[in-house]
């Protein structure tokens, strides 16, 4: 199901900006240097995140590429399997308290909404880094549950030190991010139970061990060859000013995640808020509790950090997606809030009689909360797929060739078959509505993956630019120089040779060397009054228009022929 879901995208959409592109040139570097221990893009360090992703990467670009390294679509393949990884782990973790029937719900839940799909389809770390986070948690899990259920089996050492290292590989991918959903899932755990004897159970001491077994060697050798750099900008540069301010333009106030779970959960956000009302009533339930703290407290966690991109919050998916599985198997019933007065024995009875009757009423008072939870959850439902059905009617109309008539006639399947859906889910139909809403999902997202994205040709820029980057050069040009627009697909596209200028740093180089220049209309002023003042010449032989959907903005690209000053440069132009 997955596969079918994920490959299509996987194999059509072009490189994406910014951080897919910059992940496969780096990878792709990474293959082509035969330097695995140092991260390049271009001729610059990049030192954001840790080493395992691109190794990854590049062990997938050289068993599929065939000897090619500029598909992106190569480099996706780590991302795929780290997705199946996170969807088999979820069954797993949904087995130990669950039939496999509802196990099977859970990963299906979680492989079908709409953000772990779309990470599983690109070049980036995400997909890797789920199936660590569950891996990690699904082990701590078991550890919590043994310790404060006397039903649930004892988990063996050796699966608990497998659960370190899928810690150490989450460090090895992207830092902090799994140590923080570990450290504010037992922070949650501790204030509600004020009892820390299970983390014993953890064997921490050996735990650690492994951790630095398997980080250390890459991280001594990183500091060595980037002589302190790569702490300094991934853990001072990076990772603090994302915890400071909204790094790069993606600050968001709290709730962010909240509005766009509408979208990036679905369709599995139909039973989401009853799901997690439910879970909150059997929260004594030491295992309830524990995917509550995990959800909850990781996802409190994501929302607190200024800096906010849509796929940071996934690690909180599998907790949500296990307690919606437990909720379409009627798992979390509430329990019995009073005892029968029947049971009620001797001088009690009476006390017994009243606390009932108080009970019963308290029930009474919060009957509306369900329904009320269940018509948000529609709600949600119905945004996200408005969303869906919006999106192949109005991206090929503003970023594309036009109107695509059979496009219209998938998003109206999708939303017909979503509507089924929603109405199924309001009346209580709960199976037939997961049914239903697994269908639309596979209306919609090949729709937007294969219908729609590549045909929005005024985002790909970049994959425009190239054509018309091969046909204009000659042999024996140095490589072109690009202003203005040079996001990361670019470079990709082009090669890591390829220099990145402002206009009079373009005009700099075209006076010593000749070659292409790649213009766009915000650095031609410059670049034309760096080439007078060197008395060079340029002849426009290309150009073309788009839209930097990375900056939001229209851009408009010359390709430029330039030629090379016969006279000798000064030291100063040097």
């Amino acid at each position: 199901f997955c596969l079918a879901l994920w490959v299509p995208g996987t194999l059509t959409l072009p490189a994406l900006d910014r951080d897919e592109s910059r992940y496969a040139q780096a990878s792709r570097q990474m293959l082509e240097s035969g330097n695995y221990v140092d991260i390049r893009f271009g001729a610059e360090p990049r030192y954001k995140k840790p080493i395992a992703i691109y190794w990854l990467q590049s062990t997938t670009t050289a068993i599929a590429g065939g000897g090619a390294h500029g598909m992106v679509w190569t480099y996706r393949i780590a991302s795929l399997i780290g997705g199946l990884i996170g969807v088999w782990l979820t069954f797993w973790c949904a087995g130990a308290i669950l039939p496999r029937e509802g196990a099977f719900l859970a990963a299906l839940l979680m492989g079908s909404s709409v953000l772990l799909t779309a990470e599983s389809t690109i070049a980036t770390t995400d997909a890797v880094q789920i199936g660590c986070v569950i891996g990690a948690m699904g082990v701590m899990w078991r550890v919590y549950r043994s310790r404060r259920d006397e039903t649930a089996p004892t988990p063996s050492t050796m699966l608990v030190m497998a659960g370190w290292v899928a810690f150490s590989a989450g460090i090895l991918v992207k830092g902090f991010v799994v140590p923080g959903v570990a450290i504010v899932t037992t922070l949650a755990l501790l204030v509600s139970d004020r009892k820390a004897g299970w983390l014993k159970a953890l064997l921490p001491a050996r735990g650690l061990l492994i951790t630095i077994l398997l980080v250390a060697p890459w991280l001594i050798a990183i500091t060595l060859a980037s002589k302190g750099a790569f702490f300094a900008e991934s853990v001072g540069h990076d990772f603090g000013a994302k915890i400071v301010s909204g790094q790069e333009t993606h600050g968001a106030p709290p709730g962010y995640y909240l509005l766009l779970s509408s979208i990036a959960f679905w369709p599995g956000i139909l039973f989401v808020l009853p799901a997690v009302g439910a879970a909150v009533t059997r929260r004594g339930d030491p295992a309830i509790r524990f995917l509550l703290a995990w959800t909850g407290a990781s996802w409190l966690m994501f929302e607190a950090v200024p800096t906010k991109l849509p796929h940071y919050v996934l690690p909180a998916y599998p907790a949500l997606a296990i307690l919606t599985a437990a909720w379409l198997c009627g798992a979390l019933t509430p329990s019995p809030a009073v005892v029968p007065a029947a049971e009620a024995k001797g001088d009690d009875k009476k006390e017994k009689q009243r606390e009932s009757a108080a009970a019963s009423v308290s029930a009474d008072k919060w009957a509306f909360v369900p329904r009320l939870l269940r018509w948000g959850a529609g709600l949600q439902f119905l945004l996200g797929a408005a969303a869906m059905t919006a999106a192949p009617v109005l991206l090929p109309r503003l970023y594309g060739a036009g109107d695509v008539q059979w496009l219209w006639g998938l998003a109206a399947v999708g939303a017909a078959i979503a509507l089924a859906a929603l109405i199924l889910g309001l009346r209580g139909r709960n199976y037939r509505a997961f049914g239903v809403a697994i269908v639309a999902a596979c209306v919609f997202v090949p729709t937007l993956t294969v219908g729609v994205g590549p045909r929005l040709t005024e985002l790909w820029v970049s994959k425009r630019l190239a054509p018309l980057v091969f046909e204009h050069a000659r042999p024996g040009d140095p490589p072109p120089v690009a202003a203005g627009f040079t996001e990361p697909s670019l470079v990709f596209a082009l090669g890591a040779d390829m220099r990145l200028a402002d206009g009079d740093g373009a005009a700099a180089l075209g006076a010593r060397g000749g070659g292409l220049a790649l213009i766009e209309d915000r650095e031609r002023g410059a670049f034309l009054a760096g080439l007078a003042e060197r008395e060079a010449d340029a002849e426009a032989v290309a150009d073309m228009s788009g839209f930097n959907y990375s900056r939001g903005k229209t851009v408009h690209v010359t390709i430029y022929r330039m030629r090379r000053v016969t006279y000798q440069m000064t030291p100063l132009e040097e």
